[in-house]
């Protein structure tokens, strides 16, 4: 298509535009025609209208009066009308010669002065420079506004949106920040009123459940609601063998359930118990002679206890026990020799040192070492300790505690079964985790009787029970200690001292000696010492004045002119 357009010019030498093609928007581009000489009969098909368009080509174009859409009788020429772009800025043209009125799309009469140009009448192909716009005259004085001119501001404008996103997005950086502190205190707040909250939750548990430290002990909840008679304790005694060196070691495991505590009760061997008999005789002596119920029974009556069974542990079960549940931890306080060691100079095979991990066999070795010299309690004390690191290592699962127990193959005495025992180990265990066992030693005094303070410290308040030593007025004791290097001189003598109506007391062997010995220690005694050694058939001359064993009234050491035929 090949169309000329006129910009308003009607008649010759006016400007000539023709079509060149379409933008992206799809509006007409034109360029403009240079004038040709001569100049070419215009196509006017509206010349018979008078708008100085020849449709049919019959004549030459004539100047037709501008057009005035609202007659206001301004007949001159008119500067070329403007062209608007897309945004209605307008766009002009300087040409020579005439210029025709221009077209106003409101209707406004053109007067004087530059008008923008036509919106439609400007565009521009994809890619190519547009015309040379020609800067807005600012000519406002004699220029009259209509409102229908400003039409274009009621249409949305989607600027403002824009305007106000940037806003938004070039907040000012010192209020973001100041936010972001602002929520980061929040939150710091906030995480410590939390851990507060679960401290304080914490220690209330703690207070309530009695394990505060510092507010808690064992005393204090024996004076809670429960009086120390009225609550409720398990008791079991285990003997531990020493198979290979002889000699027990006896202690009492107790569970209290009212206060939640367990405990170890060491009871030295020393201590003294009733016969069936109605004699005197010690824990030691009384676990070779009696057995184990007639021990349990012996104990019950002297500390006022109700003991439910008895487990004999012998050394080599233990040392199983230990293997078993994977070693244990102990705070030596010792260093024990290795037994087996050829040179003086070998390590230890236990070392002194605290947390010192200890496998079955060095297990079984500190339970039972007893130095030269050291008394029975400090051994006992030993195996105090490693009785409580087994019980720390052991399941706190009944059933779990049961399969072990089970597994050991140990003889387990009646009443007491494998299934009593381990769900009694396994309360103890759960209380050992907890921190809530520990380990006591019954305080003896030298002949074997309680005294006072071990009734209020450990039988009362441990055992719940009330302390009874035999009568010392029932019979008298007296200790046999063979030195005459015959065997059965000890058996003979006890036979004999039973008859005669006295306590007859174990006080092992000794080196051979010539003569014998009939030794008190009270004055109050002399006479029963007399009696004793009248009834061995020693002469009066063997009884003397000297210290006597533990729990003994007489001592007697018997020498090599002792004859037991002669008694």
């Amino acid at each position: 298509m090949n169309d000329r357009y006129d910009a308003g010019a009607a008649g010759q030498g006016a400007d000539q535009y023709e079509l060149v093609g379409y933008d992206e928007y799809g509006r007409p581009v034109y360029r403009q025609i240079p004038p040709q000489q001569p100049p070419q009969q215009q196509y006017d098909p509206y010349a018979q209208q008078g708008y100085g368009y020849d449709p049919y080509a019959t004549g030459r174009q004539h100047p037709v009066p501008p057009y005035d859409p609202y007659g206001t009788g301004d007949t001159g020429q008119q500067p070329p009308a403007p062209s608007y772009d897309a945004y209605g800025t307008g766009t002009h043209q300087q040409h020579a010669g005439a210029h025709s009125p221009p077209y106003d799309p409101y209707g406004r009469a053109a007067t004087s002065g530059h008008q923008p140009r036509v919106a439609e009448q400007t565009a521009y192909i994809p890619h190519q420079a547009g015309p040379v716009e020609e800067p807005l005259t600012q000519d406002r004085g004699d220029r009259e506004y209509h409102t229908e001119q400003f039409a274009f501001v009621e249409e949305p404008d989607q600027d403002s949106e824009d305007v106000i996103d940037w806003l938004k997005f070039t907040e000012n950086r010192t209020e973001r920040r100041e936010e972001a502190r602002r929520r980061a205190r929040a939150r710091v707040v906030a995480l410590a009123v939390v851990l507060a909250l679960v401290a304080a939750g914490g220690v209330g548990y703690l207070w309530y459940a009695g394990k505060l430290p510092g507010l808690s002990s064992s005393d204090e909840k024996t004076d809670t609601t429960t009086a120390v008679g009225a609550q409720k304790r398990d008791v079991i005694v285990v003997h531990l063998h020493n198979t290979k060196k002889g000699g027990t070691s006896t202690a009492l495991l107790v569970d209290n359930t009212t206060t939640k505590q367990g405990t170890t009760v060491l009871l030295p061997n020393s201590l003294a118990l009733s016969g069936d008999d109605g004699s005197t005789t010690t824990l030691a002596k009384s676990v070779d002679d009696d057995g184990s119920s007639g021990t349990r029974d012996a104990i019950d009556t002297v500390l006022g206890t109700e003991i439910q069974g008895t487990w004999r542990l012998d050394t080599p079960y233990l040392q199983n026990l230990v293997d078993l549940i994977g070693n244990i931890e102990v705070d030596t306080n010792t260093d024990v020799p290795d037994p087996d060691a050829k040179s003086k100079g070998a390590a230890p095979l236990v070392r002194k040192g605290k947390a010192q991990t200890l496998s079955g066999k060095t297990a079984v070795a500190y339970a039972t070492y007893q130095a030269a010299g050291e008394a029975q309690n400090a051994q006992l004390e030993r195996f105090g300790q490693v009785m409580q690191a087994v019980l720390r290592k052991l399941t706190s699962d009944t059933q779990g505690a049961t399969v072990t127990i089970q597994t050991l193959g140990m003889i387990i005495e009646p009443p007491l079964t494998d299934k009593d025992l381990g769900a009694f180990l396994a309360r103890l265990a759960d209380l050992a985790k907890g921190g809530d066992y520990k380990t006591a030693l019954l305080p003896v005094q030298t002949d074997g009787t309680l005294s006072a303070q071990a009734s209020a410290s450990v039988v009362k308040d441990v055992l719940g029970g009330t302390a009874k030593s035999p009568d010392k007025d029932a019979a008298v004791r007296v200790s046999i200690r063979n030195a005459s290097g015959v065997k059965d001189n000890t058996e003979k003598a006890r036979v004999v001292l039973l008859n005669g109506g006295f306590t007859f007391l174990e006080g092992g062997t000794a080196s051979t000696a010539a003569t014998s010995k009939v030794v008190y220690a009270d004055a109050a005694d002399k006479e029963n010492a007399t009696e004793v050694a009248k009834t061995l058939g020693l002469p009066a001359g063997a009884v003397g004045k000297g210290e006597v064993s533990a729990n003994a009234d007489v001592s007697v050491v018997l020498g090599q002119d002792y004859k037991p035929s002669s008694s």
